[in-house]
């Protein structure tokens, strides 16, 4: 009998020791529902916590200042992971991370110091930016395709660069208008993303790609209003406006998220910069389930070839 109470009791102090990992996600200005960037990021942390049975906990900070508070609280509250899915929490997060050494952090967007507790997420945004870029000027009938950021940095700008260069590909006589759209909220203001929209629309302007998170739902307004095409960003958001948006450049945050979580649950994480291209499946466009037909199979023929091309180094996109 208490060989039997021993084994018990041995096999009971084994579960108590299985601790749940503890992971914190704190997203971007715009938070959850802006149909982008944010609610990829939560998907990913969702589909981890199917699969690991990990605790979860997220915020969505009213304030880019925020960001260094609520790194404070999860790390005394002593979670395992860290995710940042602004680049704005860069500072902050390399200042507290060094108070916290057995804390795993990780930020999306931006690259840190190597060698660390700090994993860096990044994507090669550029290469599904030329993807859509080429299939704007596939449909454009003016010779003009626009781009609206969000702000003029060059994170956004990668997004731009990628878009330009890929409708030169298909064209090299067609012109890119760009648009910032700027002020206190840049990636949550639909109405001056319409504003901005309508503004290219009057000069010629026939097919619009966005990299403006929850700003994109007033650009799809304008898209929509005037009968052009659009370009979504980071999620799927060709269900929009059905048969308009001509595709979506995915950013897959979710798997960037789901993959830093993975890593530490299995005791592989590692301080050090991630990136995510058409290679990893970091980005991408959609399946054309809205505009296969309208965009055409020899013009989607074409799309594959050409991201097949940049995987295998056969086309080069400046980054």
């Amino acid at each position: 009998m208490k060989k039997i109470i021993l084994v018990l009791m041995l096999v009971l102090s084994s579960f108590s020791f299985s601790k749940q990992i503890k992971v914190g996600l704190i997203l971007a200005m715009g938070g959850l529902g802006d149909k982008s960037f944010n609610d990829s990021a939560y998907a990913g942390l969702l589909k981890a916590k199917e699969d690991f049975n990990i605790d979860i906990k997220y915020v969505e900070p009213n304030t880019w200042m925020e960001d260094a508070f609520y790194l404070e609280e999860y790390s005394d509250n002593g979670f395992d992971l860290i995710i940042a899915t602004s680049y704005t929490a860069q500072s902050a997060m390399e200042d507290i991370s060094s108070k916290f050494p057995n804390t795993k952090y990780a930020i999306v967007d931006t690259v840190s110091k190597e060698g660390g507790n700090i994993a860096s997420l990044v994507f090669d945004e550029p290469e599904g930016s030329f993807l859509v870029g080429a299939i704007a000027a596939q449909m454009s009938k003016s010779n003009k395709v626009g781009f609206i950021g969000a702000i003029d940095i060059p994170l956004i700008n990668r997004f731009k660069d990628g878009y330009e260069q890929g409708a030169k590909y298909i064209n090299p006589n067609i012109k890119v208008l760009s648009s910032y759209v700027g002020g206190d909220a840049p990636f949550n203001d639909p109405i001056k993303g319409k504003e901005h929209t309508l503004s290219l629309i009057t000069q010629d302007v026939d097919v619009v790609y966005h990299a403006s998170g929850n700003t994109g739902t007033g650009i799809f307004q304008g898209i929509k209003e005037k009968g052009i095409y659009g370009i979504g960003v980071d999620c799927d958001q060709d269900n929009i406006v059905k048969g308009q948006v001509l595709t979506s450049m995915l950013k897959n945050v979710n798997n960037a998220v789901y993959k830093v979580i993975e890593d530490t649950v299995n005791g592989n994480f590692k301080g050090k910069v991630y990136t995510f291209g058409l290679k990893e499946n970091g980005v991408g466009t959609t399946n054309f389930i809205y505009t296969k037909d309208i965009i055409g199979e020899k013009n989607i023929n074409k799309i594959n070839a050409i991201k097949n091309d940049i995987i295998n180094n056969k086309i080069k996109v400046k980054k």
